[in-house]
C-alpha cells in the first residue's frame, strides 16, 4: 500500500500554552507564551528541550488522537524536563469547521 500524502490542511491547529513557570527557565519562558502548530509552521519561540518532548503529543493531537485519561480529549498538559526549573505547557487541540465537507 503506497502512502499518501497529507496536506497542510489536513489536521488541527495545535497551540502549546506556558501556563505555569517555576524556577528560572533558561529559555525565558513565561506564563501566557504561546507556541502555535498549523501542519506548515511553528509560530512562537519554544526552548528544544521542551519541543522534543512534546512533540510527540502535538502531532498525536493534530490528527485526532483523544488520550483516554484527559478529562477535556482536546486539552493536555505537558512538563518540559528541566525538573529544576519545570516549565509546564498546556496542548490545546483547535477544531475548526472545514470548508466544503
Amino acid at each position: 500500500m503506497e502512502a499518501r500524502p497529507i496536506s497542510a490542511d489536513e489536521g488541527h491547529r495545535i497551540v502549546a500554552r506556558v501556563i505555569d513557570q517555576e524556577g528560572h527557565c533558561v529559555a525565558g519562558h513565561q506564563v501566557g507564551d504561546e507556541v502555535v502548530f498549523d501542519g506548515v509552521t511553528v509560530q512562537g519561540q519554544v526552548c528544544i528541550h521542551a519541543l522534543y518532548s512534546f512533540l510527540p503529543k502535538v502531532f498525536a493531537m493534530r490528527y485526532g488522537a483523544e488520550f483516554p485519561w484527559l478529562e477535556d480529549p482536546d486539552v493536555a498538559t505537558h512538563a518540559c524536563p528541566d525538573a529544576w526549573n519545570p516549565v509546564v505547557f498546556e496542548i490545546r487541540r483547535i477544531r475548526e469547521a472545514r470548508d466544503g465537507g
